[in-house]
């Protein structure tokens, strides 16, 4: 075994990083944390446990699979002891950060010695567009490479500390966490906004994603599912969320438009969208988890950016 240890964000990613061929073993983490029930315990069977059920009632996830893509990688990992050298790669958005976070705190509790780097893409140049590491040239990818950032020990106390607070069952913690400048994660003081803003609003009970939805059907009015899909996944901030998750939740929405194809919102879309009337009791179900917290146990105050426990 190499003494290095590449942790990739993804399959596809995986697949580009050993075309680069850099030296050490490379691991995919196969996860979206970002969506269901989270344990503090990254890699526990308790947390695998929670994990599994979640993925097998909403995405369908067979156990065969979770255990062929994510456990058997996971075991990898978790045989993977002589490495003294691990470099995480992970890119700019919330879907990418919070597994980043879970990475680490598992690393702080499992490799204690191991000298940890980070490569994070996100703003590569002058132009205020965000890069996924698979968007960036093969001479970009060894530049940031090159460059890495060594994470010192309070950096993966930090993140550790964070994603304590990510899975604790109150996001108010999450909102008063200050001095992001000291840590080397550059990306994470906004994506712990964006999770915020993943509350259901005061004004219509829909969260910021979900009020987009309807926002881009409205301004855009596109011609067909395709490619108001391809609107959305465009248009989503630091979200970095895939089709299954926007399927998702168009599927929780669907009441509210008259059709897709065209893309039309129906009336009480429309009244939703202007906040004269709140979708809250519609929408709420008493299952559903960002990080530790219940999702409709919160409301999100957009006049003064505030969680606010119902």
């Amino acid at each position: 075994m190499s003494s290095l240890l590449h942790i990739t964000n993804g399959d596809n990613f995986t697949d580009r990083l050993k075309t680069l061929n850099l030296k050490g073993d490379i691991i995919t983490w196969r996860e979206m944390l970002c969506e269901g029930k989270t344990l503090t315990n990254v890699g526990s069977e308790s947390f695998w446990k929670t994990r599994f059920e979640f993925l097998h009632k909403n995405y369908k996830v067979s156990k065969s699979w979770f255990v062929e893509k994510t456990l058997k990688e996971y075991r990898s990992l978790c045989n993977h002891k002589q490495q003294d050298e691990i470099v995480l790669w992970f890119e700019y958005d919330l879907f990418c950060q919070i597994n980043m976070l879970a990475v680490l705190s598992w690393l702080k509790t499992h490799r204690k010695y191991a000298q940890i780097s980070l490569v994070c893409s996100g703003n590569e140049d002058e132009t205020d567009h965000l890069y996924g590491l698979n968007e960036l040239t093969d001479e970009q990818l060894l530049t940031l490479y090159k460059n890495k950032v060594e994470l010192a020990q309070d950096d993966i106390e930090f993140a550790d500390y964070v994603w304590q607070l990510y899975c604790s069952d109150n996001p108010i913690r999450l909102e008063n966490l200050t001095d992001f400048e000291q840590y080397q994660f550059p990306y994470l003081s906004e994506v712990l906004h964006a999770q915020l803003r993943r509350f259901p609003t005061i004004k219509n009970g829909l969260n910021e994603m979900e009020n987009n939805i309807l926002r881009q059907a409205m301004e855009r009015k596109p011609e067909n599912k395709k490619i108001f899909m391809d609107i959305l996944l465009q248009n989503q901030g630091v979200l970095g969320f895939g089709d299954t998750q926007y399927e998702r939740a168009i599927g929780r929405l669907k009441p509210l438009f008259m059709s897709f194809n065209p893309v039309k919102l129906s009336k009480k879309g429309r009244e939703i969208l202007a906040g004269k009337t709140s979708y809250y009791s519609y929408i709420r179900e008493n299952d559903v988890y960002l990080g530790g917290a219940l999702k409709y146990n919160f409301l999100f105050n957009t006049d003064n950016n505030k969680i606010l426990k119902l």
